[in-house]
């Protein structure tokens, strides 16, 4: 009976474990490990179309995660998407002219922030702004470039 008892214990034990593991796995898969009050500093930038970018996204340099976007607002005067990243304390030596654009992890696959440094000698603060953007290629927006061009090829070949 006490060999019994000794077991469930056991078993209970290691569903506990498993449990726990398995939240912190959710915690880690869906970046709310990183959410509340990290330490760094806030810019904004500016882009015509966003895309399927959404909070929490990564924003990288050079490959390497220096922060993530913290908030997408639209602005009715100018009708472009403002988005918020906040960028690990770290890395406070991102020159002013810093270029941002929007990337797709695969064909298929998230969208993320990159940045390109520029070479100013002044660097972005908190507070800060990326004047210099390029807006997300929309799949769809291409497709129909690339079949309207190719229309316009075979309508000037018959006559």
């Amino acid at each position: 009976m006490v060999q019994m008892r000794t077991m469930e214990i056991m078993v209970g034990g290691f569903m506990a474990a498993g449990f726990v593991a398995l939240f912190f796995l959710a915690m880690q898969v869906s970046n709310l490990s990183n959410l509340a009050g990290g330490d760094g500093y806030q810019i904004t930038a500016r882009f015509d179309n966003i895309g399927g970018l959404k909070v929490r996204s990564p924003v990288t340099m050079a490959g390497v995660r220096v922060g993530r976007v913290t908030e997408i607002s639209f602005d009715n005067t100018t009708y472009e998407a403002i988005v918020t990243l906040q960028v690990d304390r770290s890395y406070n030596t991102i020159p002013d002219d810093t270029f941002a654009k929007i990337y797709t992890a695969g064909l298929l696959g998230e969208q993320y922030i990159g940045l390109d440094p520029g070479g100013s000698e002044e660097y972005l603060a908190d507070g800060g702004t990326i004047s210099l953007t390029q807006s997300a290629l929309v799949l769809e927006e291409i497709i129909g470039q690339f079949l309207f061009s190719k229309a316009e090829e075979g309508g000037s070949d018959g006559e």
